[in-house]
C-alpha cells in the first residue's frame, strides 16, 4: 500500500473498452501482463446481449471511442458482428495478435467501415522484426502467421498499428524500429505504422522477470503539473464479465473492479499500484497514441 497515492477523477467517459474473451488467447507469451493463455479462464467471454446492453448505455455518457481486447478478440464466436455494430456507435480499435484472421472476416470488416461515419483500427502484436526476436516471447511460427495476418489486412485497405513490447535496450531503440520497418515493407506494408509498449511488469512477465519493486509507485508530489490525460484511468474504463474495472492492466487487482455496471464505475480511483506507475512514465499506454520513452522525472 502507498499512504501517498493521489487520487485521479474520472475527468470523461472517452475510452470504453471490452474485455471481449477475458484472458482466453491462441497463444501464451511469456511476457503476458494477465497470463492470457488457452487454458486460462479466469475472465470469460462477454455476450453479445452484454455488449449491446453496454453499447446502448454508453451513448449517454459521451463516448467517443471503442477498445476491443482479451485474450485474442478473434476467438469470439460474433466478434465480426460485434464490430460491425459498435461501428454504429463510433470509432473503434480491436487488438489482435493477427494470427487466426480469416480472410471472410476481414472483407466484411471493409465493407463495414466503408458504410460507416466512423473508422475500424487493428492493433496487431509483434514482439520482434524476425522469427528470431518474436518467437521466443509469443511462440514457434508466430511470425510470420502475424505476418500474414498483417499482409491480409493490408491487402483490404487498413494500416494496422503494430504494436511490440520492448525487449531491448533503450539505446538500441532506432535501430530496432528500422529493421522493423523494413521487414514490414517487405511483407508488403509499405507505410507501417509502429507503438513501442513499455514493459508491464505483472502477470507472466512477473515470473519471467521480476515484478515491480516498492519504489515503482506514483505519488501526490510526481502528478503536480502532470498532464492527467496521460492516465487512461482519467479517461476510460474497460467492461468485463465480472463487472467494470478502471483500465486493462489492473484486471488481476481486487481493487481495480469498480461495480457491476457502467453507472458504478464513474467514480476516482487511487493510482496505488506499480502498472500505475508505468502508465505515468510512458503515457497513452493503451490508446492508440505513441508511447513515451521513459525519459519522466523519476523513472
Amino acid at each position: 500500500m502507498n499512504p501517498s497515492a493521489p487520487t485521479v477523477p474520472l475527468e470523461h467517459l472517452d475510452h470504453l473498452w471490452f474485455q471481449i474473451t477475458g484472458t482466453r488467447c491462441n497463444l501464451e507469451c511469456v511476457h503476458c501482463f494477465i497470463s492470457c493463455s488457452p487454458h486460462n479462464r479466469r475472465f470469460g467471454f462477454l455476450s453479445p446481449e452484454r455488449v449491446k446492453q453496454v453499447l446502448e448505455e454508453s451513448v449517454a455518457l459521451g463516448v467517443k471511442e471503442y477498445y476491443y481486447t482479451g485474450g485474442e478478440p478473434f476467438l469470439h464466436p460474433q466478434i465480426v458482428e460485434l464490430l460491425e455494430l459498435t461501428l454504429q456507435y463510433g470509432p473503434v480499435s480491436v487488438l489482435t495478435n493477427g494470427t487466426v484472421l480469416h480472410p471472410q472476416w476481414v472483407r466484411r470488416l471493409a465493407v463495414a467501415e466503408v458504410r460507416s461515419l466512423y473508422s475500424l483500427e487493428f492493433r496487431v502484436s509483434l514482439d520482434g522484426f524476425s522469427p528470431q526476436m518474436n518467437d521466443p516471447i509469443r511462440g514457434a511460427g508466430t511470425f510470420d502467421r502475424a505476418m500474414r495476418g498483417v499482409r491480409l489486412l493490408v491487402e483490404h485497405g487498413f494500416l494496422p498499428i503494430i504494436t511490440a513490447t520492448r525487449t531491448w535496450p533503450l539505446e538500441q531503440e532506432g535501430e530496432v524500429v528500422g529493421q522493423f520497418v523494413e521487414q514490414l515493407r517487405r511483407w508488403g506494408y509499405t507505410r507501417p505504422r509502429l507503438k513501442i509498449l513499455p514493459t508491464i511488469r505483472l502477470g507472466a512477465e512477473a515470473q519471467r522477470h521480476r515484478g515491480y519493486r516498492p519504489w515503482e509507485r506514483v505519488s501526490q508530489e510526481m502528478l503536480q503539473g502532470y498532464d492527467l490525460f496521460q492516465l487512461l484511468c482519467h479517461t476510460g474504463r474497460i467492461v468485463t464479465d465480472q463487472g467494470v474495472y478502471v483500465c486493462p492492466l489492473l484486471l488481476e487487482s481486487p481493487d481495480a473492479r469498480l461495480g457491476p455496471e457502467l453507472a458504478d464505475a464513474l467514480r476516482p480511483f487511487v493510482i496505488r499500484h506499480g502498472a500505475c506507475y508505468t502508465c505515468y512514465v510512458h503515457g497513452a499506454i493503451c490508446t492508440n497514441a505513441p508511447s513515451a520513452p521513459p525519459d519522466l522525472p523519476g523513472a
